[in-house]
């Protein structure tokens, strides 16, 4: 089971220290860990950064903020049901 909470603050750690606002993905690697291969796991949910972009198909750019990015990929790995 997955535990949502522990994922988002997982996803908010990771993705903080982008310069916000940001317009693309590409944005986000400078302030991952270990770049595209950061990894984020939760129960029965494993997923590197890099797959991570891959089903979000694009996601709703620009994001003012990291709380608006995680809102974000949390609601469309719930409507894809991958939570």
């Amino acid at each position: 089971m997955v535990d949502r909470q522990d994922l988002r603050e997982q996803f908010t750690d990771a993705f903080e220290g982008a310069d916000y606002p940001i317009s693309s993905p590409m944005d986000l690697v400078p302030a991952l860990p270990n770049g595209p291969g950061t990894k984020f796991e939760s129960g029965d949910f494993s997923m590197t950064a890099m797959e991570l972009n891959t089903k979000l198909g694009g996601g709703n750019f620009p994001y003012d903020n990291v709380d608006a990015f995680v809102d974000d990929v949390i609601e469309q790995l719930d409507d894809q049901n991958l939570l």
